[in-house]
């Protein structure tokens, strides 16, 4: 209880008033890039819900509490960008047991929770134990590249001495990180005819051969660590009967450990040093996200096991925890401790036929108002 207000009383009171706000900013489309709108809404909403906020020029949404500027700093994040391109509003659609939308778990449903919680404990005078930030962030997905908290960790720096992400059901809590780095790479070469230069270096082939031989790669092994690499879209050439003169194909390669990362890249050197002399090989680099490192191995499992612990409580379901790549990326790769937590059950991530269970909200409510209770007075 907060200043005389009772929380369970506050999460079974607003839930009407949560769905419906899911819904608005389900609406406003944002993909990764582009969340101007959907900013300006949740800007605009927590200044008329009688909370201070303001917007970053990564279009962070910034509320904060306590913040003295010097001390120390706990945030509490969920993102606005969406993982669709579209620029056109998103259809939504609901019964009596569902909610569908694209993006509409990932990450709309933490976005109204961590609204709404931030309402409740700066309207209600609740004291934090020390200076908090209720951050809607940007540039989560994709080729977002986590823009939007990479800002806020610039901006505040060490101050942070914890992050809580709000992306993910209840059925997890994302504890290490999945780092990856992301390239387009670009061959090219004289081309031709195919008929009177036949036997003239062909970019598409060569592009070929690179592609196989990093199939070729055996991926390193520190512990249990896990790591992955793939080739997602090729593109290149003019006609059937043109050599190509450009090919070019993007490239990924993942894992949960930053050791693993580096031989990766040494891997991808030596294996783009190989192309013949006849082409030109260039190489972009898409995204990078860091894995984790020098994170107080203690406190990493505290956070951890508190958030487990009371997602169970109240869903009633078993919660393990996995590595992931969220915003979670950034502080953990600075040694700051990290946790995504979930506070929703449902299904469909990241495709067009994405839905929550409207039963589970009132248990997300009660998990993301306990866990950051935890960090107010009593």
């Amino acid at each position: 209880m907060k200043n005389g207000v009772d929380e369970e009383k506050y999460c079974d009171s607003v839930i009407s008033e949560l769905e419906e706000l899911i819904e608005k900013i389900c609406r406003i489309p944002a993909p990764s890039h582009h969340e101007q709108a959907r900013a300006e809404f949740c800007r605009k909403w927590f200044e008329e819900n009688g909370c201070s906020a303001y917007t970053d020029d990564a279009l962070n949404v910034i509320c904060p509490v306590a913040d003295d500027g010097i001390g120390d700093l706990v945030v509490f994040s969920a993102h606005t960008d969406t993982v669709f391109p579209d620029l056109a509003a998103m259809p939504f659609e609901k019964d009596e047991k569902l909610m569908y939308s694209p993006s509409v778990g990932d990450d709309t449903a933490c976005l109204a929770i961590l609204m709404l919680c931030a309402r409740y404990f700066i309207q209600n005078g609740a004291k934090p134990k020390n200076g908090i930030l209720f951050v809607a962030n940007s540039c989560e997905e994709g080729l977002g590249n986590l823009k939007g908290i990479r800002k806020i960790m610039e901006t505040y720096g060490k101050r942070v001495k914890a992050h809580y992400s709000l992306d993910s059901t209840y059925r997890h809590v994302v504890d290490r990180c999945v780092g990856s780095y992301r390239y387009e790479i670009t061959v090219e070469t004289e081309g031709g005819h195919s008929f009177s230069g036949f036997g003239k270096a062909n970019a598409i082939h060569i592009a070929s051969t690179l592609i196989a031989k990093l199939y070729e790669t055996q991926v390193p092994k520190f512990g249990d660590s896990i790591t992955t690499y793939n080739v997602g879209t090729i593109a290149g050439g003019t006609s059937v009967n043109t050599i190509a003169q450009s090919c070019s194909f993007k490239y990924e390669y993942r894992s949960d450990n930053y050791m693993c990362m580096d031989v990766m890249k040494e891997k991808l050197i030596r294996v783009l040093a190989s192309a013949p002399e006849n082409c030109r090989v260039s190489t972009k680099l898409l995204g990078e996200r860091p894995c984790m490192k020098g994170v107080d191995e203690k406190t990493q499992k505290e956070m951890s096991r508190m958030c487990r612990q009371i997602q169970e409580k109240y869903s009633g379901l078993p919660c393990d925890t996995v590595a992931g790549s969220t915003d979670c990326n950034i502080p953990l790769s600075m040694g700051i401790p990290a946790v995504a937590i979930g506070v929703f059950d449902g299904g469909g991530e990241h495709t067009r036929e994405e839905y929550i269970e409207r039963e589970s909200l009132p248990r997300g409510m009660r998990i993301a108002m306990e866990i950051i209770g935890s960090y107010f007075e009593d």
